[in-house]
């Protein structure tokens, strides 16, 4: 018999917690489905949670019938499409385990690479990410993925690449969960909390059906995400570009008054002046545009823009609310 919502059967304890967020991958479900049971049943207890992104295709009725036939699975569908990021963040709101394991709904993780991440993680780190000698993805997607990690690598000064698959501790989940912004990044979130990170080596299959979730125009707005929600550097590098403009323009001015006093130069105005006039208004423009994109994270944050909403969720056993549980816990850390 299924349940939808809060249960009030108790719940045994849970040594891993699979999370998958999911969008239009009814094709891949039950397979993956089957491979992380495989594989979990001989690892220890566990439960899987999923978590539909406002998915078009029929994800929601294989997922929920997953759930209704397995006890150890959860199945969250949001309203609409909020991003992986934050699916994930609904997901840790839900996980009951000592680990927290992410992996992507399209097999291209094999489920038979979670020992490894175990395996890791058991040397005592806070967080382990499966990296990939060759991520086999198209060239634009791997252009995307490289500029993120990049960007990442600049910001945090982590080194090690960053995947969507990875390991979590729960200390380190009940300390991000509390973050409700609705501009989110998990990797961010997890290196403001520690440094105990470490990587191993897992296999990266290409893709068997359908396409991926993440265009080049989701890459970029990561990737602004990330810039203008985690860090100062624009505004920093924005600050040194001014800077130097202003020095340009005054060494240019100095040089051109020389001209004229010393030698008797008069300097012709118009090409040079168009030439100055355009670009210093194109610098303008853009720092304007990136106030903007801070202001506009700002105004969204504070008319609490909702990270996610949940339609439904399926399950059969006791679930807590998580979401406040883990701020209360984080709050009394902090």
């Amino acid at each position: 018999m299924a349940w939808y919502g809060k249960m009030t059967t108790e719940k045994k304890h849970v040594r891993y917690s699979i999370l998958v967020p999911v969008y239009n991958s009814s094709t891949s479900l039950v397979e993956l489905h089957s491979r992380i049971v495989n594989v979990m049943e001989k690892t220890g207890s566990f439960e899987i949670v999923y978590v539909s992104d406002g998915s078009r295709d029929d994800s929601w009725k294989i997922i929920s019938g997953l759930a209704e036939d397995d006890s150890r699975v959860t199945a969250i569908n949001l309203s609409k499409n909020f991003g992986q990021h934050n699916a994930l963040m609904c997901a840790f709101s839900y996980a009951q385990g000592d680990f927290s394991i992410t992996i992507d709904d399209d097999l291209q993780i094999p489920p038979e690479e979670i020992p490894r991440l175990i395996a890791e993680i058991e040397k005592g780190y806070d967080v382990v990410y499966g990296t990939y000698p060759k991520k086999k993805h198209s060239f634009f997607r791997n252009m995307g993925s490289w500029l993120i990690r990049s960007i990442f690598s600049l910001i945090f000064k982590v080194q090690i690449p960053i995947t969507s698959f990875r390991i979590i501790t729960r200390h380190i989940v009940q300390s991000i969960v509390g973050y409700n912004k609705s501009f989110t990044y998990i990797d961010g979130l997890i290196s403001w909390h520690t440094d105990s990170i470490g990587s191993v080596e897992v296999r990266h299959e290409s893709r068997q059906q359908g396409r991926s979730g993440y265009s080049l125009y989701k890459l970029i707005s990561l990737g602004l995400n990330l810039l203008t929600n985690f860090s100062l550097l624009p505004l920093q590098m924005a600050t040194i570009v001014g800077i130097f403009m202003a020095f340009s323009a005054f060494g240019i001015g100095f040089y051109f008054i020389y001209l004229k006093i010393v030698h008797k130069i008069a300097v012709e105005g118009w090409t040079s002046l168009m030439v100055s006039t355009t670009l210093f208004s194109g610098i303008i423009l853009v720092l304007i545009g990136l106030l903007g994109e801070y202001l506009g994270r700002v105004h969204l944050n504070i008319n609490n823009m909702p990270q996610y909403a949940i339609r439904e969720i399926v399950g059969n056993y006791k679930t807590e609310d998580n979401s406040q549980k883990n701020k209360e816990i984080s709050s009394s850390d902090g």
